[in-house]
């Protein structure tokens, strides 16, 4: 079941659309599903693991290309990045956040411009992530940003400049998505430009040099394919070129950075709700009780509609939300309205799924219950939906 676009699908977006939900349907959920059944995190980035596979095949896709088309218009690429992301959210949700982390890096070369950095950080065999939540520090870098006067507590990475490189020491916390299998990474941490005062800035950090090294693989509730886990620098020293965004226009970085992920998360997880309504809607089809499939029950038909309808509602959102960016330019508020109520919305109905599915749903037989913890999990990640409304709020 596709939620269609108000305008209709091109040739091409259709053809993305089916492969996309072919591959997601084929790869990313049966292999999601096996993998979130490893009682051992390590064993999902294990050598040998099916993981491995998924990401080849996921970028033999090339589906960061085509959203990026230069052939396409804005618009164009905003309706790619929505039938991407909703299709990879549908098929498995860990998996998706991963491949979307895992393109920041060469993504933040890319806007560069600069093609050093673009053949440094957008290699063969490459695997990216975004290092910003620290121990002491999530909800701070999101809530005080470039400000790091007003953190709690003293930042727990620094980037220090020494002559015409930056030396970084410190530790980024254990939900860092691809934290411990990643090659490089977008990094966001205090700088120190050598007068002694900190704000916040961006680099692009090779993680392959010395004085990096990582923490085990997070043991979590949900999303159990997405690899997250600390990594600590001690002395790393990168080039000055290697920093992005200075200081002085971090604010303005951040309010960008963030309405991409948050934008992001609203149409991923909208997949998500969508698939927790389909296999609501497959299941009450087959499930006979009181002499009827249940879905003829009245009661039964009522909830499904109410599932329906949140989702449409989340897609909606979700899809101005990214086209919006592509137009208009970052609206955080939009961004955080997206991701806050398509998450709320995947939680709630994959919660309302897995009652029609009654004691069938609360076992590993059934893939509903996974669905719902990947969903739990989503209210917090990339920003708890809590404190990403309060920054919301101050943008009204």
């Amino acid at each position: 079941m596709f939620i269609e676009w108000d305008s209709p699908l091109s040739d091409e977006e259709r053809q993305v659309r089916e492969t996309i939900h072919r591959f997601a349907e084929e790869v990313m959920r049966p292999v999601g599903q096996r993998l979130d059944k490893l009682a051992d995190p390590a064993d999902v980035i294990a050598p040998g693991s099916e993981l491995w596979d998924v990401f080849r095949r996921h970028d033999d896709l090339g589906l960061d290309e085509i959203s990026a088309s230069p052939d396409l218009t804005p618009l164009q690429q905003a309706r790619m990045r929505c039938i991407i992301s909703e299709e990879q959210g549908w098929g498995d949700a860990g998996l998706s956040i991963s491949f979307g982390v895992h393109g920041f890096p060469r993504m933040a070369a890319t806007l560069t411009g600069r093609e050093d950095l673009i053949e440094r950080f957008s290699g063969e065999g490459q695997v990216g992530c975004w290092c910003a939540t620290e121990p002491d520090h999530g909800s701070d870098f999101i809530m005080q940003g470039d400000r790091v006067g007003e953190w709690a507590k003293a930042p727990n990475v620094i980037a220090r400049k020494e002559g015409d490189e930056f030396v970084i020491n410190g530790q980024k916390s254990a939900w860092v998505s691809n934290g411990t299998i990643a090659t490089a990474t977008s990094l966001f941490c205090a700088v120190d430009m050598g007068d002694g005062e900190l704000g916040v800035g961006s680099f692009l950090v090779p993680l392959d040099v010395p004085g990096v090294t990582k923490g085990k693989p997070l043991d979590k509730i949900g999303q159990r394919a997405l690899n997250q886990g600390e990594i600590f620098f001690d002395g790393v020293r990168i080039p000055e070129s290697y920093m992005i965004v200075p200081p002085e226009v971090m604010g303005i970085g951040m309010d960008v950075v963030l309405s991409n992920a948050n934008s992001g998360m609203g149409s991923t997880f909208s997949g998500l709700a969508r698939a927790a309504l389909e296999l609501a809607i497959d299941y009450a089809k087959d499930r006979v009780q009181g002499g009827a499939p249940i879905i003829e029950h009245q009661s039964v038909k009522a909830r499904l509609f109410d599932m329906y309808r949140r989702v449409e509602a989340a897609t909606a959102l979700s899809r101005r939300a990214i086209v919006s960016l592509a137009l208009n330019g970052p609206r955080l508020e939009l961004a955080v309205a997206s991701k806050t109520f398509a998450t709320q919305t995947a939680f709630d109905v994959a919660s309302a799924a897995l009652q029609i599915f009654g004691g069938n749903g609360l076992t590993r037989e059934y893939p509903i219950e996974k669905i719902l913890r990947d969903a739990r999990a989503s209210m917090i990640e990339d920003g708890c939906n809590e404190v990403l409304s309060i920054v919301a709020a101050d943008k009204l």
